[in-house]
């Protein structure tokens, strides 16, 4: 114990406030229990302030500047667009993040949550610590729900710091570099390389996989490599970064393809090769909870640690690091902690990158189907065959679903192309509850709209095609 620290007593204790930590507060607190919540930096965490909405935010600037200073085949054009990017970066703050973080805030006073702030360390099985600069105060909790999420991995040679960032630097530049470097070419690194090509940065990638957009396929990122092709954006695989030199003008990498030494310079290197979990700063140590060899927690299918009456979600916990599943998970624990009988079963856990155009998956894959020696049937759609995506100047992409072939149950669906963001959600319905392609085949879809390239595709499973 802290000797002079006060201590105070709550039911449940939720550590961490982002997409994870505020939604199990919440749920929690709907299902009768007394929740207290404590967060070392911002509520919303990183997701909301700087991850999923700010970048999503300077994607749709990159858009409309992108749009602004190109050419259209019906005749519109633009004289000498400009940019102001301090407004733009000030809309992203005050109007985007702000507004949805004071939401959250006043949801959490809704709900009569007590918002601690500061950083959480156990002191036992039973009582964190909640430590600030000038205070320290004991919380004693019948339960807890881990929800601490994750931070950028820095690789030797390239420390944060002055002109080598991560992603969150990056979505607060003060102005608009003419040359970028990103090490990574993951999710994260392909939309930021995207918003920053969109508004005339030079960008080079490297990576050290065969291909960026690892999680996707090649016949998926084909469109997004065409048109980082056309922004001129350089990418540079079974790459190895090796070293940084800063100076006054920029930071010069050096970077080793082959066995041959390249470098590139730029105004700024983002970072971006992964996370790490959060767990090893937060006492864990002195409770009885169990984590893997990559600092994982170990869960059961209620989100229950080795530490019954301690819970673990999202980044923290085995599986995607999505902000949606955080969420999910949060319900799960929740609701398990109440003694409601449930389980994480989900099926479908939808991945997108917000890359142009947009990727999303959902379900098995053409890889998986082969891994796992599946008997199913692909049926492909293209975008260029959708009457919605030509009247929007949108046609690069397709729509692909997996289907048993006896059963002809939907086993997986990917997105390429205009919203497939949105769109995925009716795939990840209909893989959640079993559906057939006939089922989707036979729902009306009205015209004309993106979403009817679904009964297009399902149309195809079915042998029965209008449109192709």
């Amino acid at each position: 114990m802290v000797v002079g620290a006060q201590t105070q007593a709550v039911d449940t204790l939720v550590i961490g406030s982002g997409p994870g930590g505020y939604v199990a507060a919440i749920r929690a607190a709907e299902l009768g229990q007394k929740v207290a919540i404590v967060e070392k930096n911002q509520i919303g965490g990183v997701c909301l302030n700087v991850g999923c909405i700010p970048s999503k935010a300077l994607i749709g600037v990159g858009h409309a500047y992108h749009a602004a200073t190109h050419d259209t085949p019906f005749g519109l054009t633009v004289d000498d667009p400009e940019l102001d990017w301090q407004k733009a970066q000030s809309w992203k703050q005050n109007e985007v993040v702000n507004t949805l973080t004071t939401g959250v805030k006043m949801l959490l006073k809704k709900h009569q949550v007590e918002i601690y702030k500061g950083e959480a360390r156990f002191a036992d099985d039973k009582v964190v610590n909640v430590m600030t600069d000038d205070s320290s105060t004991l919380l004693e909790f019948n339960h807890a729900i881990l929800a601490t999420g994750s931070r950028p991995v820095e690789i030797p040679g390239f420390t944060f710091e002055g002109r080598i960032i991560d992603s969150t630097a990056a979505l607060s530049l003060p102005e608009i570099p003419e040359a970028l470097t990103i090490i990574g070419g993951g999710v994260i690194g392909s939309e930021l390389a995207g918003v920053y090509s969109n508004l005339g940065t030079k960008v080079t990638i490297i990576e050290g996989l065969p291909q960026i957009l690892n999680g996707f396929d090649k016949e998926m990122i084909q469109p997004v490599l065409s048109h980082f092709e056309n922004n001129q954006v350089k990418i540079v695989t079974n790459a190895q970064a090796k070293s940084s030199q800063q100076d006054d003008d920029g930071v010069t990498v050096t970077y080793e393809v082959d066995g041959e030494s390249a470098t590139v310079k730029s105004d700024y290197v983002l970072v971006s090769v992964g996370r790490r979990p959060n767990t090893d700063e937060i006492g864990l140590n002195a409770t009885d909870v169990k984590l893997t060899d990559r600092g994982l927690v170990v869960v059961n299918d209620q989100q229950q640690t080795t530490a019954p009456h301690i819970y673990a979600i999202g980044d923290i916990v085995a599986g995607p690091a999505l902000a949606h599943k955080a969420s999910f998970e949060a319900k799960v624990a929740a609701a398990a902690i109440s003694g409601q009988d449930i389980t994480n079963d989900a099926i479908a856990m939808p991945s997108v990158a917000y890359t142009d155009p947009e990727l999303a998956t959902v379900g098995e894959t053409l890889m998986s189907i082969k891994d796992k020696n599946l008997d199913a049937k692909v049926s492909k759609f293209p975008f260029a065959a959708n009457g919605r995506a030509i009247t929007m100047h949108q046609t690069d992409g397709f729509i692909r679903l997996i289907t048993d072939k006896e059963t002809d149950i939907l086993l997986g669906a990917q997105i390429v192309g205009p919203n497939a963001s949105d769109l995925i959600n009716e795939m990840s319905l209909a893989i959640e509850n079993g559906l057939r392609a006939e089922d989707i085949s036979l729902t009306i879809h009205p015209h004309p709209t993106l979403g009817e390239a679904i009964m297009d595709t399902a149309e195809l499973a079915d042998g029965l095609p209008i449109h192709i």
